[in-house]
């Protein structure tokens, strides 16, 4: 009889704050190869159809730093079942087995979303003009647009994670201030 293992999850986005899933607790985590950037065309849960917002995904190129939730091998196959409901539903996420290096050194191979860059919610490299307008503008299912980019910056902020990619985005909003810590 094999024993089981408990399964990682990457969190860089809105996991950071509602993982909505038990595991131990979560510990720093870097992703080497796909940074977060505004990137995703939100018509659903921060935009409309008619007026998409702007969210968050990971794409080639860069790193993230953000947590890796570690989840008991009993609890798996739910936490699993929740994630693809929550993370899969408009099919711009791809399900992926990623590298991380957790806080204390050691690798890990955990689930990660990643962004399937042949969707057609896929907005590319935005300018940061553009990304304020869309963000600005977008409210959705799930609440206004800015509250989103906030509250993720809030989220790296209280881990001590500054990220290039939405600092020019969180000042343009008016937002917080973000810390001098490492860069994504």
């Amino acid at each position: 009889m094999s024993e089981q293992i408990a399964q990682w999850v990457f969190g860089w986005g809105s996991l950071l704050g509602r993982p909505g899933f038990s595991s131990a607790p979560a510990q720093r985590a870097t992703l080497m190869g796909m940074p977060r950037r505004p990137c995703i065309y939100s018509p659903r849960h921060r935009g409309t159809p008619e007026g998409p917002g702007l969210v968050f995904g990971l794409v080639r190129g860069g790193s993230c730093h953000g947590v890796a939730f570690e989840v008991a091998a009993a609890d798996w196959a739910a936490v699993h079942v929740y994630l693809g409901a929550r993370e899969m539903d408009a099919g711009i996420y791809l399900e992926a087995t990623r590298r991380l290096t957790l806080s204390d050194g050691r690798e890990v191979s955990a689930l990660a979303f990643i962004v399937d860059e042949r969707h057609a919610q896929y907005a590319g490299r935005l300018e940061i003009a553009e990304q304020l307008r869309l963000v600005r503008a977008g409210i959705g299912e799930s609440g206004p647009n800015p509250e989103y980019v906030l509250e993720t910056a809030r989220h790296l902020q209280a881990l001590g994670i500054r990220d290039r990619n939405l600092t020019g985005l969180v000042a343009a909003l008016g937002g917080i201030d973000l810390p001098v810590a490492e860069t994504a």
